[in-house]
C-alpha cells in the first residue's frame, strides 16, 4: 500500500510540473513533411503599423515545435512556415495547450484544437468551407466566360454571372449570422462579426443584437471594443445616405473642372440632372460610358444635364479619360480618390454610381445604368 500511495504522489508531481501557470499558453505543433526539420516556424500578430509582427520564431525538430508565452485575452495570431512566408495558419492564442496538426500542401486545411477557442476556430473553417469551396469553383469555372463578356461589353451575362456568385456569398453570410448567434462565447466571432459589419448589407439593429449577444468578455476585449467603434462609423455613414436618399434635395457641392475653374452642381442643372460618379480606373465605369454618351447626345437637346464627379488622383489620367470616352459634359473632381469630399457627402462607396434629379434638384432615381437609366430620364423628360 505504501509503494502504491508513493506512486501515486509521484504522478500527482509529474501532472503538477506539466500543468500550465494561470495566462500561460504552449503551442505544439505537428509536421509530417520531414524536409521541414531545422526550418523555422513563425508566430505573428497583426500590428497596426506593418501589419505582421512576429512574435517568436522557433525550429522543427522531428517533426515537431513548441512556443510558449503568456496571454492575457485571446487573440488573432498567425503561423508561417520559413518556406511558405505568405501562407498562415490562424489560430486563436489564449492561455492553455493549443495544438496544431500542419498540412504543408494547404496550410488552410491544417487543424486547430486543444482549447475552446481554437476548436472552436476549427469548427468554424469546417462550416464555412463547403461554400468558399462552392465559390472558388464557380469563379474558376466562370472567369473565362466573365473576362469574354468584358472584353464585349456584354453587361447582361456580367450581370448573370455576378448575381449567381453573389447567390453563393449570401449563402454564406447567412452562414456565418449562424454562426455567430449560435456560439456567443467563441472569440472567432469578433472577427466574423467585423466582417458581417464592414460588408453594410445587414441592417445594423440586426448587427447590434448580435454583438449584444456575444460573452461580456469578448465585448470588453480590444477586437470587440473595435466592432463598437464600427457602429458609430456606419451611423454617420447613413446620416449622409439619408440626406442623399430618393425625394430629398440634393446638396449643392463645388470642385475644380479639368481647366482649374470652380464649378458647383447648380451651375450644372438641366431639366434633368445626372451627378455621375465614376473614375478614369474604374473598369465598369468606362464600360458603361458609350451608353451614356448615347443617351447624352440625344437627350442633351430636351433638358439633359450630366455633371462627372471623378474619385481620380491623377489629372492627366482623368482628363485622357474624359478626351478618349467622348464625355462632352460638366466634369469637375478634387483629385483625392476615395477622399473626394462630395463622394464622402454623398456616402459613396462604389462606383459608378448615380442620382438622377428633376428641375428643382430633387433626388427622383439613383444608381440606374443603361436602358433603366434612358428610361427614367426620358419619363422626366416628358413630364
Amino acid at each position: 500500500m505504501k509503494k502504491i500511495l508513493l506512486f501515486l504522489a509521484a504522478s500527482a508531481i509529474l501532472v503538477s510540473c506539466n500543468k500550465l501557470a494561470e495566462n500561460e499558453y504552449e503551442i505544439t505543433g505537428t509536421i509530417a513533411d520531414e524536409s521541414l526539420n531545422g526550418k523555422n516556424v513563425i508566430l505573428e500578430k497583426q500590428s497596426e503599423l506593418t501589419g505582421l509582427e512576429a512574435v517568436d520564431t522557433v525550429t522543427v525538430e522531428n517533426g515537431k515545435f513548441i512556443f510558449k508565452g503568456t496571454a492575457t485575452e485571446p487573440s488573432l495570431h498567425f503561423v508561417s512556415l520559413q518556406d511558405k512566408p505568405t501562407e498562415k495558419l490562424n489560430l486563436i492564442l489564449e492561455s492553455g495547450s493549443i495544438t496544431l496538426k500542419v498540412n504543408t500542401d494547404t496550410i488552410n486545411n491544417s487543424v486547430q484544437s486543444g482549447t475552446f477557442n481554437n476548436d472552436k476556430l476549427h469548427e468554424y473553417y469546417l462550416q464555412m468551407k463547403e461554400y468558399n469551396d462552392r465559390m472558388s469553383k464557380y469563379k474558376k469555372e466562370n472567369t473565362p466566360a466573365m473576362k469574354e463578356a468584358s472584353q464585349k461589353g456584354d453587361t447582361a451575362t456580367m450581370d448573370k454571372l455576378n448575381k449567381e456568385y453573389r447567390a453563393i456569398g449570401k449563402e454564406l453570410e447567412a452562414a456565418n449570422i449562424d454562426f455567430v448567434k449560435n456560439n456567443p462565447k467563441a472569440y472567432i466571432n469578433v472577427f466574423v462579426l467585423k466582417q458581417l459589419v464592414g460588408s453594410e448589407s445587414l441592417e445594423v439593429a440586426e448587427l447590434k443584437e448580435m454583438y449584444e449577444a456575444l460573452d461580456t468578455k469578448i465585448k470588453e476585449s480590444k477586437d470587440g471594443k473595435e466592432i463598437a467603434d464600427m457602429f458609430v462609423e456606419i451611423e454617420a455613414k447613413e446620416l449622409n445616405r439619408a440626406k442623399v436618399s430618393i425625394g430629398k434635395i440634393a446638396p449643392d457641392f463645388s470642385a475644380p473642372t479639368p481647366e482649374g475653374e470652380t464649378m458647383s452642381l447648380k451651375d450644372a442643372m438641366g431639366k434633368v440632372t445626372i451627378i455621375d460618379f465614376w473614375a478614369s480606373w474604374c473598369k465598369p465605369c468606362r464600360m458603361e460610358n458609350p451608353n451614356v454618351v448615347a443617351m447624352y447626345n440625344e437627350l442633351h437637346s430636351k433638358g439633359l444635364n450630366i455633371i462627372g464627379i471623378s474619385l481620380d488622383k491623377d489629372a492627366g489620367a482623368w482628363k485622357k479619360a474624359i478626351a478618349d470616352d467622348k464625355l462632352t459634359w460638366s466634369h469637375i473632381s478634387n483629385l483625392e480618390s476615395w477622399n473626394e469630399p462630395i463622394a464622402k457627402e454623398y456616402g459613396i462607396e462604389s462606383i459608378p454610381a448615380t442620382f438622377v434629379l428633376d428641375a428643382d434638384g430633387k433626388i427622383v432615381a439613383k444608381d440606374l445604368r443603361g436602358e433603366e437609366l434612358k428610361a427614367k430620364v426620358k419619363e422626366i423628360l416628358e413630364q
